[in-house]
């Protein structure tokens, strides 16, 4: 299923003239190296371009021909390479190595060109013989470059123009590269046609923390994972069109930064059926990335869709019953697993991720820029503020959103990751308090429970848990009023939350002190609010709360607090 969906998004790409043909790849180059027409090298020249944020350079995406896949053996690309190919300049403790890579990147390039009747190709095949080795990082024109070409930067020739871009140097490449395959034709798993099977795919590149040199999506390395004698990729047979067509697809999703997410250890990439880029614009704001529209507009676009409507995005129609397609993979040694792959009509996933954000709608702290919490901000409320790693738990994070954009339970690490770090930090956040409220509307029944679980405070609910928590967030304050600082949540918030019959009965005690010290109207006030409170408690305390009601608890003192702070905007912290 995924490789057909790859297989007809590079299709859709490739009608438009928008990706690589087959037998070609769009590859980063730093240099090319000019050449005369006997073969001397008389220039290096720079072909780097600034990034799109103008913080760097990079090499220039480039369409040459396609590349091999290496791992430890030596195989050289035809036209492109790095220096330890085309120059013979790599370890200097391996020269034995760097000379074999050498003479495997000129035995290739004359086999193809040597009958190529092209000044380029006369010009190739005479720089392969004459280039003298031993004198290679002596060379003045290479001298300043050679850590970077050590490091290895992509080259290409240059005769003139660039040599991988002369028709009959293009065409040698593509009467080899599309040439009858040896072995036996079987039937294509994607396609469903007669051919031989590719032995190797191409590699997948810009995976978060998978290997730079790329890594497999379909991949058989060792016996275990073979069967009927079948060695590589002849276990799961994959036309040499369809290897080239998925990984080059994929490869071009993971290169448009714009378009991808990372998710915990997942890079996650989206496309809507027939490459139509408008439905990857629209689905990165709704996810909150990047967008420089109003919130109420893009709420005003999200629920248009989610209801079944066309929308209207800089004039070109969005149509929510075409499908959509979300895939996550994250890295795993040389190859890449699959953390979920989602197919689903593009107005009911903006449907469900628009149910998200309604369950997750609470009073804001002020510290929020936007009214929908991302998904990356969310996570993060899983984490140790004070860590340096900010990285959520990668099973949690992927699974959170395969939830949210099928709009299925929450997964319950996510809740008790947030339970951690409210009992760890003491500290009851907007977006901990959000993801409280969403987490219980969708994975608990009890309709009791759910009157707690509104945006603001619910002055009407005596659900005792939810009572019991504004309760603590009074005499919070009654203990601050009194005395300026504040002990009992130092001391007792985690207990009272978890075993109100130990902590309350003390906790009262203590507020009838501090309100003695209080004077006047104040008094008054409190006194009123701690007794209507205490009125709506129907029963005793209860000697333990479950792990929800925990929850329905911390609710309940966030909602309260944030009533009192309702004009300060201040953030809710259970101090250390």
């Amino acid at each position: 299923m995924i490789l057909q969906a790859l297989v007809a998004y590079y299709e859709a790409l490739a009608a438009r003239g928008e990706i690589s043909r087959p037998g070609w790849s769009s590859v980063k180059v730093s240099y090319a190296l000019e050449i005369d027409e006997n073969g001397r090298l008389i220039d290096v020249l720079p072909t780097k371009v600034q990034t799109a944020d103008g913080k760097r350079s990079e090499g220039r995406p480039m369409a040459v021909p396609e590349r091999v896949k290496r791992s430890s053996g030596i195989v050289a690309n035809f036209l492109c390479d790095n220096a330890l190919y085309l120059l013979g300049i790599g370890d200097v403790d391996k020269p034995d190595r760097a000379a074999q890579c050498f003479l495997a990147a000129k035995a290739l390039h004359k086999a193809l060109l040597e009958n190529v009747d092209a000044r380029a190709a006369k010009a190739i095949c005479a720089f392969f013989e004459r280039w003298d080795l031993a004198q290679a990082r002596e060379h003045p024109l290479l001298a300043p470059l050679l850590d970077e070409l050590a490091g290895g930067a992509n080259l290409v020739f240059y005769c003139g123009g660039y040599a991988h871009e002369e028709t009959e140097l293009a065409r040698a490449w593509q009467d080899d590269y599309g040439g009858e395959a040896e072995g036996e034709p079987m039937r294509c798993l994607v396609t469903g046609n007669l051919a031989v099977p590719a032995a190797v795919h191409p590699a997948i590149k810009g995976v978060k923390d998978a290997q730079s040199s790329g890594a497999a999506l379909v991949s058989f390395n060792a016996p275990a994972y073979c069967s009927f004698e079948r060695e590589q990729n002849y276990n799961a047979p994959v036309s040499k069109y369809a290897a080239f067509a998925y990984t080059t697809a994929l490869n071009h999703l993971l290169a448009d930064k714009k378009h991808t997410l990372r998710i915990g250890d997942a890079t996650v990439v989206y496309w809507a059926e027939h490459a139509q880029p408008v439905y990857q614009d629209m689905f990165s704001f709704f996810m909150g990335e990047g967008s420089e529209m109003r919130d109420e507009d893009l709420e005003a676009y999200m629920r248009a869709i989610a209801s079944g409507g066309t929308a209207d995005w800089d004039g070109i129609p969005v149509k929510p019953d075409n499908h959509f397609y979300v895939l996550a993979l994250a890295p795993n040694a040389a190859r890449l697993s699959v953390r979920f792959f989602l197919r689903d009509s593009f107005g009911h996933m903006v449907q469900n991720l628009r149910a998200h954000y309604d369950r997750l709608a609470i009073v804001g702290d002020g510290r929020g820029k936007s009214k929908d919490i991302p998904m990356w901000a969310l996570l993060r409320e899983t984490v140790n503020e004070k860590s340096r790693d900010k990285a959520p738990s990668p099973q949690m994070a992927g699974d959170t959103l395969r939830a949210v954009l099928t709009d299925t339970r929450y997964p319950a690490t996510l809740y008790q990751q947030t339970q951690l770090r409210i009992r760890a930090e003491r500290t009851v956040t907007h977006g901990r308090a959000a993801i409280i409220k969403a987490y219980l509307m969708k994975n608990t029944d009890d309709e009791y429970r759910k009157e707690a679980l509104e945006m603001q405070l619910n002055e009407a609910t005596t659900y005792q848990p939810y009572v019991l928590g504004r309760l603590f967030a009074i005499l919070e304050e009654v203990q601050n009023r009194a005395s300026g600082v504040t002990t009992i949540k130092d001391k007792y918030f985690s207990s009272a939350c978890a075993t109100p019959a130990v902590v309350f009965p003390l906790i009262m005690n203590l507020s009838d002190k501090h309100l003695r010290k209080l004077e006047g109207g104040m008094k008054v006030y409190y006194a009123k609010q701690i007794g209507a409170l205490t009125a709506m408690l129907t029963e005793s305390y209860p000697p333990h709360h479950s792990l929800y009601d925990q929850g329905v608890f911390q609710l309940g003192y966030y909602h309260q607090t944030q009533k009192r702070y309702e004009k300060k905007n201040t953030a809710v912290t259970i101090e250390e």
